[in-house]
């Protein structure tokens, strides 16, 4: 399995993150660039979890996000991937700092492709593109 681990500070408290990174409603498309409107299909929600298939046609997941906003942590879990295998996925820690919030992001990707293998040797390089991704949804310098 690969990994990359990177973080943002955020202007958002982290109840508002927390409420940015589980809005499945429509604007998840709009506000995520990694998102697209033709690759979102949330299949059930709860009040701690959902199962969603999101991203793009190049890189679409099937993923189950959970929960816990005392522990300010969401952690999402790879069903099913366009690129990678199950079992890998994201895990978003919310720690208050100053007037807003830190945001400790993991991702971990189990590659069961070629591609799949060598995007994972390249998640250094990758991950500095979705932090950069991250930014405006998450209000983050």
């Amino acid at each position: 399995m690969a990994v990359a681990r990177f973080h943002l500070v955020s202007t958002l408290s982290p109840s508002e993150a927390l409420a940015v990174l589980t809005d499945f409603g429509p604007a998840r498309a709009r506000n995520w660039p990694t998102i697209d409107a033709d690759h979102l299909q949330v299949h059930a929600i709860g009040d701690t979890w959902a199962e969603v298939t999101e991203g793009t046609a190049a890189a679409w997941e099937r993923a189950r996000y959970e929960w816990d906003a005392a522990q300010g942590r969401v952690t999402i879990t790879t069903h099913e991937s366009k690129v990678f295998g199950p079992g890998g996925g994201w895990v978003f820690q919310l720690t208050p700092e100053g007037d807003g919030t830190r945001i400790d992001i993991e991702l971990t990707r189990n590659p069961s492709t070629f591609k799949g293998k060598v995007l994972a040797a390249l998640l250094p390089v990758i991950a500095a593109s979705l932090r950069k991704s991250y930014r405006q949804p998450l209000k983050a310098a």
